[in-house]
């Protein structure tokens, strides 16, 4: 009868050390991918402008949306778009921080949209999470977009942005003395 082998790194010819050391390295990469995840979350970036194929049908482009994709009116300034489902857990939160904000700023307004009743939606804009929050301008034309639960002071200065872009003559008020 052989003797059975107490370690299958062996069989491979790996030693324990080896074994530990390839534990180590996985460890290692897990946790530095996980904290390039955690930092891009809810990070606000410019939306990619989708070139029309030619000879494409004329349907909707899909960089604009507008009242009859949401469901509701435009804001007069900007409008903030927010995919969500059932049983997303930071979309709650997001929410609140996105109605806040709408609160705070004239002429923005908020729109939540169900990604499980809007597949056609969903799929015309590339959503693969949820929450997913859009910038719109007055136009309807998509110009920032986070994926997670976004800093309620990087909604204020992505809306500041698009609100900037939209009245490019309009400055800021000095403030009084």
């Amino acid at each position: 009868m052989t003797p059975r082998r107490c370690c299958v790194f062996r069989d491979w010819g790996i030693g324990v050390t080896g074994g530990l050391i390839a534990l180590a390295a996985a460890l290692v990469a897990a946790s530095a991918l996980g904290l390039v995840l955690r930092r891009r979350a809810g990070r606000f970036r410019a939306a990619r402008v989708s070139p029309v194929p030619s000879g494409a049908p004329d349907g909707p482009a899909a960089d604009v949306l507008t009242e009859a994709d949401l469901g509701g009116p435009l804001g007069r300034q900007a409008t903030l778009v927010q995919f969500s489902t059932a049983f997303c857990a930071p979309c709650r939160p997001t929410r609140q921080i996105l109605t806040q904000v709408a609160g705070m700023v004239d002429g923005v307004t908020h729109v939540e949209v169900d990604a499980a009743a809007r597949l056609d939606l969903v799929r015309r804009l590339r959503v693969s999470s949820t929450p997913t929050v859009l910038v719109l301008g007055p136009d309807g034309a998509i110009a920032k977009r986070a994926v997670g639960l976004p800093r309620k002071a990087d909604v204020i200065a992505a809306l500041g942005t698009v609100i900037q872009q939209a009245s490019p003559g309009v400055t800021q008020p000095a403030d009084a003395e």
